[in-house]
């Protein structure tokens, strides 16, 4: 449920290149189209997108490790309980996917953020704080 949510979530990013190729216009049509605007907009949507994204995936961790810990501390007050070390070696293997899911996270951002300044860097400059 997490991946297809994530799957998502990633809409704008997978999406970027024909989003900037329908708004941000070519030199030709310049004229026509405020790409200042239109980049202004594509920046603010990806960087809410990122936020959220990151704080989701965060968050999904903070609570699996949570578990992984409180089973871990049931393990060891009940070693013979086979039960509870499948619950615990799936609750790790979650985990371990999540934090990978951080990673997978940093390639897609860099690639959206590199499409985007190849198209928008004429047009927009992102505040220097973010």
């Amino acid at each position: 449920m997490v991946q297809e949510l994530l799957k998502v979530m990633r809409t704008i990013d997978d999406r970027i290149v024909h989003e900037l190729n329908t708004t941000v216009p070519t030199a030709s049509f310049a004229g026509k189209i405020d790409a200042s605007q239109t980049c202004k907009q594509l920046y603010e949507s990806l960087m809410e997108a990122h936020t959220s994204r990151d704080r989701f995936i965060k968050n999904c961790i903070a609570q699996t490790s949570s578990v992984v810990k409180h089973l871990r501390e049931e393990r060891e007050k009940n070693l013979d309980d086979l039960t509870l070390l499948k619950q615990l070696r799936k609750e790790q293997t979650k985990l371990k996917w999540m934090q990978s899911e951080l990673n997978v996270e940093e390639v897609v951002n860099d690639r959206s953020w590199k499409v985007f300044n190849e198209r928008c860097r004429i047009h927009f400059k992102p505040p220097k704080n973010e």
